[in-house]
């Protein structure tokens, strides 16, 4: 190096070392075997030599930069404001001669920027033109104005580096066309797709706003394990983990009901929790694994309370984030605003469906055979439900709930379903409950729930006969539960609703993925 020193080419030599150096180094790393690895395509090598040329310049991952205003704030000001600093992902660049441009974005807005060789200087407006490229976070200090076109625009006074992308962005126009990648890399997603930060800002929203609603109606939020020792709330099949220390086997939940009900007993008569929930089943546009749910239980209240401060709930929800009540989803109009939501009797539009009474037959292989003979199914259709729940369930799902549009309120359901819930005075084979459906999908499932401990532990050991016939999505004996209803409960209402398909709805969402930020995937070498 010394000798190259005194020579006149000693620049260009450098240069060359520099390439080399960074070609030999990024194009595979060698690890303590001598193997090449992590291999990369021409454009991550030229991005990774030109990271290397920007050490000698700067540090290209500084600490911070002091913003004066988000880009949703600097397109508010006047023209002549002066000593403005704003930051961003650099999207889209135009470079010329003397005089080049560049449009930076953050979460809610972008900006184009006006960047001049006169402004910032010779070497500045090299550094900008050679080692700038698209992906790269800059911050850029200067005067607003607007342009003839009616663009605002910052003239850029003085640019400062603040990280360089080594991976290219896909295509301005294409983004993540594979569906599987959109997923996967959620966060080249939401840097190419509007509509995809819309969706996800609009999820931050409908959280403030449901916080807000529920506080301002005297609900008080709480929080609930998350791993359990019993599964209970929901028919569901549960995640299992062992707890080391304590030795014992517990589960995921797959809904935080009791505990909830736990809290009325003990005083609280109106609580809720936003909370995460975990079902190991399967997975399709309206399911997840893990999902995010809303659970209010009230005191003193019936489900015909809980059906009127829903609906007005969702009235609320869709003129807050939309501005409207009437929206568009799949192809579908949709009327929110309506009064009185259209209502079905499930008990009896399933009589009408079977023609004959389900509720009067309690063995699950009489009652398939019965639906057979009414030619709705095949065995083979039946065959995975093993219990009178599951297969009640599974004709009205296919042969009720499909064909419903509108939202639509179901109410008058068999017992059997809903083993939390108050059954009805006058017929003890139903329960007071009620589920609002639309395209098809359940929004909300609610209850005028069951009180009487007495009556809990004969629908506890129910679930425990269903499971003995095969159904693996039937709640375990909970004596703690039954413990706390024994030391006294006032009438409850309770709801529950999941905030990935109330999204689905509201951002016109084909599946349940296009609307949580981090999906679960299968790694992609497996």
């Amino acid at each position: 190096m010394q000798l190259l020193r005194k020579t006149k080419n000693y620049t260009k030599y450098r240069k060359f070392l520099t390439i080399l150096f960074a070609r030999l180094f990024f194009y595979g790393k060698i690890n303590a075997g001598g193997a090449f690895m992590n291999e990369f395509s021409e454009q991550e090598l030229v991005r990774r030599e030109k990271l290397n040329e920007i050490r000698n310049y700067c540090n290209p991952y500084p600490e911070n930069f002091e913003r004066t205003h988000t880009l949703k704030e600097v397109r508010e000001l006047e023209d002549g404001v002066k000593d403005v600093k704003i930051a961003g992902r650099i999207v889209f660049m135009r470079k010329m001669g003397k005089l080049s441009f560049a449009r930076i974005r953050d979460l809610e807005a972008s900006m184009q920027l006006e960047v001049k060789i006169d402004t910032i200087g010779e070497e500045n407006y090299n550094f900008f033109k050679k080692l700038i490229d698209i992906g790269d976070f800059i911050g850029a200090e200067g005067e607003i104005f607007t342009t003839q076109t009616g663009e605002k625009t910052l003239r850029v006074h003085k640019l400062t580096f603040l990280g360089k992308a080594l991976r290219p962005l896909p295509e301005k126009f294409h983004g993540l066309t594979d569906i599987d990648q959109k997923y996967r890399q959620r966060y080249v997603d939401l840097i190419m797709n509007e509509d995809s930060r819309k969706v996800f800002l609009g999820r931050s929203k409908l959280y403030a706003f449901l916080h807000k609603y529920l506080g301002e109606n005297g609900f008080l939020e709480v929080e609930t394990p998350i791993v359990q020792t019993a599964v209970g709330g929901a028919s569901a099949r549960p995640f299992y983990t062992h707890h080391n220390a304590l030795d014992i086997d517990c589960n995921l939940r797959i809904a935080p009901e009791l505990y909830l009900k736990e809290c009325i007993v003990a005083g609280f008569d109106r609580v809720y929790e936003l909370a995460k929930c975990f079902r190991n089943e399967g997975m399709d546009t309206q399911h997840l694994q893990e999902f995010t749910q809303v659970e209010w239980y009230v005191a003193y209240w019936r489900y015909e309370d809980n059906i009127k401060f829903f609906t007005n709930f969702i009235k609320n929800l869709l003129t807050e984030l939309l501005g409207t009540q009437v929206i568009t989803y799949q192809g579908h109009e949709l009327d929110f605003s309506k009064e009185n939501w259209d209502r079905i009797d499930y008990c009896k539009e399933l009589e009408s469906v079977l023609g004959f009474n389900a509720l009067e037959i309690d063995d699950p292989q009489e009652l398939k055979k019965k639906i057979v003979e009414a030619n709705l199914f095949t065995y083979g259709d039946l065959e995975e439900y093993k219990s009178l729940s599951q297969i009640i369930d599974f004709v009205y799902k296919k042969k009720i709930r499909e064909g419903i549009v509108q939202p639509t309120i179901i109410f008058n359901y068999p017992a059997v379903l809903k083993p939390l819930a108050r059954r009805c005075d006058n017929d003890p084979k139903r329960v007071d409950v009620f589920q609002i459906v639309v395209c098809g999908t359940e929004i909300c499932n609610a209850y005028s729930e069951l009180v009487n401990p007495l009556e809990q532990r004969a629908a506890f050991e129910d679930q425990l006969k269903a499971k003995d016939q095969g159904d693996e999505e039937t709640m375990d004996m909970d004596e703690d539960y039954l413990s706390a209803m024994e030391q006294g409960m006032p009438p409850i209402s309770g709801l529950g609703f999941g905030i990935d398909r109330i999204l689905m709805l509201i951002y016109d969402a084909p599946s349940i993925r296009d609307v949580v930020l981090f999906p679960m995937m299968k790694p992609e070498n497996k």
